[in-house]
């Protein structure tokens, strides 16, 4: 990876993490596809995840006051039994299926009917949730668009929504970096010190500046912007996806 690129993916940090910030979700999407253009998968979940965390426990600190700890803790325990029944396998996603695997979803969950739209709010659907995401992360890699489709349609308001996944998120980017860590040590290695910084120091950055933008949001046009979104990014994995499957690298 030459400075360039590390760069590149410095500034491709501030901005999702920017994204991420205002809607608690999406800039992920956004971050691992530049990852993927230049890492292979193992080694891009590995960086992902850990600016993930940094990113993500500093938006959960930001917004600490709006935590429903209730949804987190059933969440938290439903993702420890699907990583309990997923411990067994050593399986890391070809790129297709990463795409496609997170393209998909939120798809076919936008087509359920009414009465069994995915609502983390629902009883029982925290702990589903959970489980639900945790799977598809260690089997696709990354399954936040699919966790934004539970909380999309949810009641909660926006800064609940934003401060709840993110605290719900920093377990399973742990357990991310402990799954495929094994896989990526040796691409890994090979990102120096001082680009590590800059991943971390953007990512804090473009967190701090989102919540300048999230008050002045309301949580109708909060509700469609994010959905939006979900179905802009959902569909460019899918195509990339396929791309991917026709013509290869």
């Amino acid at each position: 990876m030459t400075t360039g690129v590390l760069i590149f993916i410095s500034a491709v940090g501030l901005f999702s993490s920017f994204v991420s910030g205002i809607f608690g979700m999406a800039g992920g999407q956004i971050m691992l596809a530049a990852l993927l253009l230049f890492l292979p998968v193992a080694s891009s979940l590995v960086v992902f995840a850990s600016v993930q965390i940094v990113s993500g426990s500093w938006r959960g600190w930001l917004w600490r006051h709006h935590v429903n700890w209730s949804l987190t803790w059933k969440y938290i325990l439903g993702s420890l039994l699907a990583y309990g029944a997923m411990r067994f396998v050593s399986f890391v996603p070809t790129k297709p299926m990463v795409y496609l695997g997170i393209g998909l979803m939120p798809f076919a969950a936008f087509a359920l009917p009414k009465s069994l739209t995915p609502d983390v709010t629902r009883p029982r659907a925290a702990y589903f949730c959970g489980a639900f995401v945790m799977a598809l992360q260690l089997t696709f890699g990354q399954a936040g668009n699919i966790l934004d489709v539970f909380f999309q349609t949810s009641p909660l308001d926006r800064k609940t929504v934003v401060a709840t996944k993110a605290v719900t998120q920093l377990f399973s980017q742990v357990v991310r970096i402990f799954y495929f860590g094994a896989f990526a040590t040796e691409a890994v290695a090979e990102i120096p010190i001082w680009a590590w910084a800059c991943f971390m120091t953007t990512a804090i950055a473009g967190t701090s500046l989102a919540p300048i933008v999230l008050h002045k949001m309301t949580d109708a046009n909060f509700r469609k912007y994010t959905k939006t979104i979900i179905i802009f990014f959902s569909a460019l994995y899918v195509a990339r996806g396929l791309w991917l499957l026709v013509y290869g690298e």
